[in-house]
């Protein structure tokens, strides 16, 4: 076979072939010519673009509804509350723009600063104690000393899953000073008469029954957390001969900190808007619950029972811009400790 037969043997373009060797070998790519391996290469680089962004639309898709949601029943309300609480409505004269008339009044209102001095010591009491509950009760199931633990975890978060009015009328009933099972027990102990309705002992009792609802639920919460830690540290404790409050105090809570500075934010937060409670213990004991005894109440008082809508979202304004100053707060606190980046 002579050198023309073995070059029509071989098609040109095909791997291997004597003619895509001598193209190979012949031709240099020219300078700054882009390659598929070199580091200018486009093509490959925007489809990567393109598959992350493919893989981002079903997350949004996902989450549309809640940020529709979000948008139609908080972003909108707080938005016509501001701008509500910029105008002034008359029953002679009609609705006009007053500037921040409004806010001068409720930053000098004494009812209003009353409910925050009363729910800030609310909050500076209820969530320690709620949350140090939460701790003690998860661990110890967590530990598996208690018996029957599912069904102790169920009784424990089913006031949680009881609505707060309906609590707090359970609780009013229970509470009566007269007719009460816990008055009447008071008594029997030597007490006397005890009225948990009163002005002294009211906030107490409100503290008593937002601990009762809310324990449950930072119980579940602290329990999943403690059972997320690694099972092979807790045996090396326990070979190493470490008691049990030593393991949980030194070994465990450290490595939950992060969800009890979670739990204490969110249940800070949901302290400091306390409404359900006052407002149903105030048609027992109206004497007892005033008119602003909590900044929430101030403002459905101010709105609702005496009209002025345009001093009540200028209260509501001002109370979120309290909520939101002690949250960022919390949120930097929260980042200073490592937990966001």
């Amino acid at each position: 076979m002579n050198h023309t037969t073995a070059h029509r043997a071989s098609p040109p373009g095909r791997p291997g072939s004597a003619a895509t060797a001598t193209a190979d070998a012949g031709t240099a790519p020219a300078p700054g010519a882009r390659t598929r391996s070199g580091p200018a290469a486009g093509p490959p680089r925007r489809t990567g673009r393109r598959r992350r962004n493919g893989r981002e639309w079903p997350g949004a898709v996902f989450i549309s509804p809640h940020m529709l949601a979000l948008a139609l029943f908080m972003l909108v309300p707080t938005v016509y509350a501001i701008y509500d609480s910029l105008r002034t409505t008359r029953l002679i004269g009609g609705t006009h723009y007053s500037g921040f008339a409004n806010y001068r009044t409720v930053l000098h209102s004494a009812q209003f600063w009353d409910g925050v001095r009363r729910v800030l010591v609310f909050t500076a009491i209820q969530v320690p104690v709620t949350i140090a509950l939460a701790f003690f009760f998860a661990a110890l199931f967590d530990a598996g000393v208690v018996k029957y633990g599912r069904f102790f975890r169920t009784v424990f978060f089913m006031p949680f899953a009881v609505p707060g009015v309906v609590a707090a009328v359970m609780w009013s009933f229970l509470l009566l000073p007269d007719f009460g099972p816990y008055a009447k027990l008071m008594h029997g102990l030597g007490f006397g008469h005890v009225d948990f309705f009163s002005s002294r002992l009211i906030l107490p009792t409100i503290v008593i029954i937002v601990i009762w609802e809310w324990t449950g639920y930072n119980v579940t919460v602290l329990y999943t957390s403690l059972k997320s830690v690694p099972r092979h540290v807790t045996e090396a404790a326990v070979m190493d001969g470490a008691k049990l409050s030593t393991i949980i105090l030194r070994l465990k809570l450290p490595m939950v900190r992060p969800t009890i500075v979670m739990l204490l934010f969110l249940n800070t937060v949901g302290a400091l808007q306390l409404f359900t409670e006052p407002s149903i213990l105030a048609a027992f004991q109206p004497q007892a619950v005033d008119y602003g005894f909590t900044p929430s109440l101030y403002v459905y008082n101010t709105a609702v029972g005496s009209g002025d809508y345009n001093l009540g979202a200028a209260a509501a304004v001002v109370l979120a811009l309290i909520i939101g100053v002690l949250s960022l707060g919390a949120f930097a606190v929260r980042k200073r400790a490592g937990e966001f980046r």
